[in-house]
């Protein structure tokens, strides 16, 4: 895919994602009492965080099983100004695992108040549930053996690929399949550390899930001669923390955590941490910030409702 191509398609997707923000937080005013969310919240002196076991570096856990990531560093950062938003400083936060399949739900049935992994904010979603601004933009690509002859998803004519189940990956492959008519076999498991298995195993020819995430687990696996990431974007997937849509009150507060985080400069040296910086768990995935993604950033601190 050509450089001038993949920026036009990056950018599409980072004006879905300002639309998304758009509609999610409009209409944030007047509104007396807490919305059900907040209220919630304030009765129970709890944060319900949903995270995932193995979406390295957004939300994974650590030697001693414990959530830790990006995306829960953020969702940290909301529950912050949550305690400021209901008088409640003291607010505990709960942990609660979702997979790629049952997480909008857990946020539709109220199980969860904020979902913390790597959720892409797309329009279909976008009728469901609301999105956080943008805080990465990763796209679909594939890992393989590297002593396997396939360098795109055309190489895969025939051959078994797995998708975690409830992913826009899942969509991608299927789009390709038609589009190239390859006859894949395309198979799905509950969560990317089985899917990874699957491809270890021999029993998929191919993994398509996101490429960051595809670089973070051959990292975690310390699998770097065993598998490489191939072949051009089959999706551009911007990310997004997901919580309750109708509320305008949460929405409000969502968005005013990362204009604070932008104004403070703090945005880009969290990424780092996360994506540049060893993790806490000693792997390093190197994967330096996009322009895209950085500008994004810069775009948090440049609105007029930063300091409101």
């Amino acid at each position: 895919m050509g450089q001038t191509l993949a920026r036009s398609l990056t950018s599409g997707c980072l004006w879905l994602a300002a639309c998304l923000l758009a509609t999610a937080a409009s209409a944030q005013t007047g509104s007396e009492g807490l919305s059900p969310t907040l209220s919630a919240i304030k009765s129970a002196h709890v944060v319900r965080l949903g995270y995932r076991e193995s979406s390295p570096p957004f939300s994974f856990l650590d030697q001693a099983n414990r959530p830790i990531g990006y995306s829960l560093e953020l969702c940290e950062a909301i529950v912050e100004e949550i305690g400021v938003e209901v008088d409640d400083p003291n607010l505990r936060i709960e942990y609660v695992k979702v997979t790629s399949d049952d997480r909008i739900d857990a946020v539709l049935q109220r199980k969860i108040d904020l979902e913390c992994g790597s959720t892409t904010a797309n329009a279909e979603r976008a009728k469901r549930v609301a999105f956080s601004p943008l805080m990465f933009v990763a796209g679909t690509k594939l890992m393989v053996p590297k002593a396997a002859a396939v360098s795109g998803v055309t190489d895969l004519k025939g051959k078994t690929v797995v998708v975690t189940k409830g992913t826009t990956n899942e969509q991608a492959m299927h789009a390709a399949d038609k589009k190239f008519s390859l006859g894949l076999n395309i198979v799905t498991s509950p969560d990317h550390e089985q899917s990874f298995q699957m491809l270890a195993d021999g029993k998929a020819d191919a993994f398509a899930t996101d490429d960051i995430l595809l670089y973070g687990l051959i990292v975690r696996h310390k699998a770097q001669d065993k598998f490489r990431v191939v072949g051009d974007y089959l999706s551009y997937d911007p990310y997004g923390i997901m919580f309750r849509k109708g509320e305008p009150q949460l929405s409000a507060v969502v968005e005013r955590t990362f204009r604070k985080l932008g104004s403070n400069r703090d945005l880009v040296p969290l990424y780092n941490k996360w994506f540049t910086a060893r993790l806490p768990t000693g792997e390093r995935l190197n994967v330096p910030i996009s322009l895209q993604l950085e500008e994004a950033f810069k775009a948090m601190d440049d609105s007029p409702s930063a300091n409101n």
